[in-house]
């Protein structure tokens, strides 16, 4: 491929890395860039075809400006989002390019849709954030939940579940930002509008079982009511804690209390920091084998009959988000997307293209 070019940012992290195999599996070269020129070309000799590597830091955004051309494809896998993201999507916007990121960060997420939304447009560059297991699954399965359900729906809910070892698979920078997450405002879409919100959990049955889920703020909340003018709520749920869910929703309530200490958030800022610095070495990403995800998405009408059910199977969460990252930049840079502007993954790929990136990443119905 040689144009649009695709820049993989973060290609030496986890999440970097998977994209880049990934990328390499469908036949494109991407420019892999990151803010250390050892890591990245210690990278580029460990694959088995010769990429080239740019340095690019989030505290110089010239550096990154420098290599995003007009059309490019940039993949940003550089986390936590909310304290690093920001340059990648302001030379994303800068160059009318297409901006795709693996975020899980409500609050970064919420940053995209409502501060640089409206940029985007006027530049006509493409902003994809959260594409990847957090929280395009969600958003194909409320979607076709939806469809089945025909104009009486007014509410969906989404609840993702994990089966296996997750804990031993989470990355680094998953856990820096799940630390970060802890003292942010969460929201959800009710009664029409973002509203904020904290510590609402509900039960799920999922193969057969009764599972509890915490909600969170995502980008379901932001892209669904647009593609369905008729939806009044967007609920979304993570039921990745087990039997702790319930007692982490009466935490999450108190976080607003908490994050009103003087001190408190700097104080997660440099845990992040340090559990960031603890997972920085060449070691090979430990294998996601015997992790399977579940995602469902239930349909209501106004008067709280539930109208359709949709379930999501697939397997490792993090091999999932590199094949969809790869899989929408490769079509983003061949194809193009429908629309500019801040947009959800049915809005960029139409809900047909979007199933079938998702059975190539590896999710299928149920």
């Amino acid at each position: 491929m040689t144009s649009p070019r695709i820049v993989l940012f973060g290609a030496t992290g986890f999440t970097g890395r998977l994209t880049a195999e990934a990328l390499l599996a469908r036949g494109v070269h991407p420019l892999l860039a990151g803010r250390d020129e050892a890591r990245l070309e210690a990278l580029a000799s460990s694959l088995p075809v010769e990429l080239r590597t740019a340095v690019a830091d989030v505290s110089r955004p010239a550096t990154l400006r420098r290599i995003i051309e007009p059309g490019n494809v940039l993949i940003s896998t550089v986390g936590p989002f909310a304290r690093w993201g920001e340059p990648a999507v302001e030379a994303a916007i800068e160059a009318g390019g297409v901006y795709l990121d693996s975020t899980g960060e409500p609050t970064f997420i919420r940053r995209i849709f409502q501060r640089y939304g409206p940029a985007a447009a006027a530049s006509g560059a493409t902003l994809l954030t959260a594409f990847g297991y957090d929280y395009v699954p969600g958003n194909l399965a409320a979607s076709l939940a939806l469809r089945k359900a025909g104009p009486e729906a007014v509410r969906v809910d989404i609840g993702y579940f994990i089966q296996g070892n997750m804990a031993r698979r989470a990355s680094a920078g998953t856990r820096a930002s799940a630390l970060g997450m802890l003292l942010e405002p969460m929201y959800g879409f009710r009664y029409g509008r973002i509203l904020r919100e904290h510590g609402r959990t509900r039960a799920f049955i999922v193969n057969g079982r009764r599972r509890h889920g915490l909600s969170v703020g995502a980008s379901e909340h932001f892209a669904l009511p647009r593609m369905y003018s008729g939806l009044r709520e967007v609920n979304v749920y993570l039921g990745w804690l087990g039997g702790l869910t319930r007692a982490a929703g009466v935490l999450s309530r108190a976080t607003p209390f908490i994050a009103a200490i003087p001190g408190a958030k700097r104080v997660t800022e440099a845990v992040a920091d340090r559990v960031i610095q603890s997972g920085r070495d060449d070691s090979p990403v430990p294998s996601g084998e015997g992790v399977t995800s579940q995602i469902v998405a239930e349909a209501y009408d106004r008067g709280g009959r539930k109208l359709s059910t949709v379930e999501l199977r697939g397997g490792d969460p993090y091999d999932f988000t590199a094949r969809a990252l790869a899989w929408a930049a490769v079509t983003a840079a061949t194809d193009g997307v429908a629309s500019a502007g801040a947009v959800g993954p049915v809005e960029a790929f139409g809900l047909e293209g979007l199933t079938q990136g998702c059975v190539e990443a590896g999710l299928v119905a149920a």
